[in-house]
């Protein structure tokens, strides 16, 4: 019976710390032995080991185990204390670090502002989110933005261009990886435009948009606004929504998203 020649044999190579490494053939490890530089540690299987360790790099996790924020930073702009609470969840369950920021020129009156701003900053304090805000109060800059646009969808299209522009100007200033909103969850915003304003707003500043259909979290909010006694709005903000929502006409198309009801 004729016997496999040596060279089409392999052999097991360990490393100095017992680590198996790759499998070398019969005769070089033969040779490695002879040689002084491996030492045979049995015949069968034919086992050698190598006087040094080899340091071998971590193996990467597959992407289906690897959590999609993993590791990252994320900028979200905050435009009120309910909106924010789901959405704060799920980015920190996706494994984000979530720094907030507030800048919303467009919620008038000025006290109104105020209220939801004084909301915003105690449920983040009581979630531990780090809440910068921009300071001053823009609203003659917004109001001049809408100007001739007042229409309902039109001046809303400059309104998320007025913020999260702002809010992807902050994010490239703080070196943070990605940015987002919690008008994504509201079922009362337009989020196909919020998708492509934020990713505008992204490539000027050399910021990732991320997009995400928070509405799924909509009646969790409403749990977490009454846990948390948190001032609920009635109407979107600008002093145009304030008019549509209590005169119960609207500037242009007729349109139901008018309140955060």
């Amino acid at each position: 019976m004729n016997s496999t020649p040596d060279v089409m044999k392999t052999a097991r190579v360990l490393d100095s710390k017992s680590r198996p490494l790759s499998s070398c053939s019969s005769d070089k490890a033969r040779a490695l032995v002879a040689r002084g530089k491996a030492t045979l540690i049995c015949e069968d299987p034919l086992t050698i080991q190598l006087p040094y360790a080899v340091e071998m790099p971590p193996r990467p996790e597959p992407a289906s185990q690897r959590m999609i924020g993993e590791g990252r930073s994320i900028l979200l702009h905050t435009c009120c204390g309910p909106c924010a609470t789901y959405t704060i969840e799920r980015l920190r369950e996706q494994g984000y670090e979530v720094l907030g920021l507030w800048y919303n020129p467009n919620v008038h009156p000025f006290l109104e502002h105020e209220r939801r701003l004084a909301s915003m900053e105690t449920y983040a304090e009581s979630v531990h989110l780090p809440l910068l805000r921009e300071e001053g109060y823009e609203m003659i800059e917004f109001l001049r933005s809408v100007a001739g646009r007042e229409a309902f969808g039109e001046r809303c299209r400059h309104c998320y261009a007025m913020r999260l522009g702002r809010t992807a100007q902050v994010a490239a200033r703080n070196g943070v990886d990605a940015f987002t909103t919690t008008l994504l969850i509201s079922p009362h915003q337009d989020q196909e435009l919020l998708r492509q304003t934020g990713q505008t707003a992204g490539r000027e500043y050399g910021v990732e948009f991320h997009f995400e259909n928070f509405r799924k979290g909509w009646s969790e909010r409403g749990r977490l606004t009454r846990e948390h006694d948190l001032y609920r709005q009635q109407y979107c903000g600008c002093i145009y929504s304030e008019w549509e929502r209590y005169s119960g006409q609207q500037i242009g198309p007729k349109d139901s998203r008018l309140t955060d009801e």
